[in-house]
This record gives structure tokens, sequence and C-alpha cells, in this order.
């Protein structure tokens, strides 16, 4: 595989989907490497009865962190995310598939849009360059 470049993004381009079929087990992780500790995230009765929602759900880091596995992923190692931008419009819950894609990256949900997102991330501009490289006022995210 060849280390993607500026010439190869265009206006537009759709990055290819990322699925991923959410457990019980990658709610609780995902709190759990954040420090989270509120209860919807790792807790049933907790998230259904005080809260009313269906089961538990990702928190807010663990969405962030798919979303820049997603971005890196298709970037390859020299691809260096700037900034991040991401709008939660539902929740993602155990038993969920979860697809990333899009031109305008969004995580969905059968046909419902969970989170939108954004971002600026760096890229080769030849094969020699790297981003991770770039220091001071070369570096504007």
């Amino acid at each position: 595989m060849t280390a993607l470049t500026l010439d190869d993004v265009k206006e537009g381009q759709e990055l290819p989907p990322l699925s991923y079929d959410v457990t019980a087990t990658t709610v609780v992780l995902g709190a759990l490497a954040t420090r989270d500790w509120r209860p919807m995230h790792h807790d049933h009765d907790f998230a259904v009865h005080r809260n009313g929602t269906r089961d538990i759900f990702l928190n807010t880091p663990n969405q962030a962190a798919w979303f820049e596995r997603y971005l890196t992923d298709w970037t390859g190692p020299r691809g260096r995310l700037g900034r991040m931008r991401f709008r939660m419009k539902g929740s993602v819950f155990p038993g969920d598939t979860m697809v990333l894609s899009g031109v305008d990256v969004a995580l969905r949900v059968a046909e419902q849009t969970c989170t939108e997102c954004s971002a600026r991330i760096a890229i080769p501009v030849s094969p020699e360059d790297n981003p991770w490289a770039r220091r001071a006022e070369r570096w504007r995210p």
C-alpha cells in the first residue's frame, strides 16, 4: 500500500466506511479508558431506569477516539490530525452496528446519524513529506 499524499485527495471524495459491532464491553472499556465513571456508561439499570435510555451508551471521548481512528486509518501513519469537532445527535448502544463514513464524516446506526464530525488533517504533499516534522509556523492545523 502506498502512502496517502495530497494528490490522492479530491474535493467531495467519500471516505471508505468503517463498520463496528458495538458491545457492552466496547462501551464500558471506552468509559474506563477515559476515566468516565458516570454510571450511564457501565450500569444498565441506572441508564435505563434513571436516565430513561435504552441501555448504556458510548461516552463523548469514546466517540472522539473512534473518529480519530477512522480518520487516521484513512490517512495512514503520516496523517496528522489538527482539529476535530463533532456534534452528537443520538446515542450508540450495545447491539448497534456503528458505521463511520461519508464526505461529511458521520457516525450512523442504521439510517440514523448519531454524530457529525468535521476535521482538519495535515497529509503529506509528497512521499518524502512528513506533517509530523512540521514545527512552529510550518504547522497550522
